[in-house]
């Protein structure tokens, strides 16, 4: 009898750390989401205690748009690339159905991490930046700014050619 309340208390012991630290957050163990915006393909890490309806980029409005269902009172952490999103002197605005909340962020090399708490029943958050992914590269304009100059040059030229 003693050795079995010594045998379950061991195993109490033993067992109960491992099931202890399933339920602290790891980023390893976070999410991810792929979002698809013109050619480029994102995967974005994400923890939150809610369902993730969607992600977008609006380009308008330099933002990226979280839709969420049957959110909790939980921390949200999602890691977003620079390239995705950025914002000067990480001066990013964070809005929880409208409403600005504080944040935390860490940044990296290529991406920031952030944190911030969203309460019960919220439905969007949404991040906002200074910069977002380019419609059109800068390369590109320069190319077309090239192309038409050139085109103008040659059609004021006297040349029989284009005439």
């Amino acid at each position: 009898m003693n050795f079995l309340i010594f045998l379950s208390l061991s195993l109490l012991i033993f067992i109960a750390p491992a099931f202890a630290q399933t339920l602290v957050y790891d980023e390893s163990n976070s999410l991810q989401y792929v979002l698809k915006f013109d050619d480029h393909v994102y995967s974005i890490p994400y923890a939150v205690n809610a369902d993730i309806l969607a992600m977008a980029i609006d380009p308008e409005s330099r933002s990226l748009l979280v839709g969420l269902e049957n959110s909790q009172d939980s921390r949200f952490v999602i890691e977003l690339k620079h390239e995705l999103i950025n914002a000067q002197n990480n001066d990013f605005v964070i809005l929880a159905d409208g409403k600005e909340i504080d944040y935390q962020i860490t940044p990296n090399s290529d991406s920031s991490v952030f944190t911030f708490f969203i309460p019960e029943f919220t439905e969007e958050v949404e991040i906002i930046g200074t910069h977002v992914i380019p419609e059109f590269p800068f390369g590109i304009i320069l190319i077309f700014g090239v192309m038409i100059s050139g085109i103008v040059i040659f059609a004021n030229a006297k040349i029989p050619f284009f005439k």
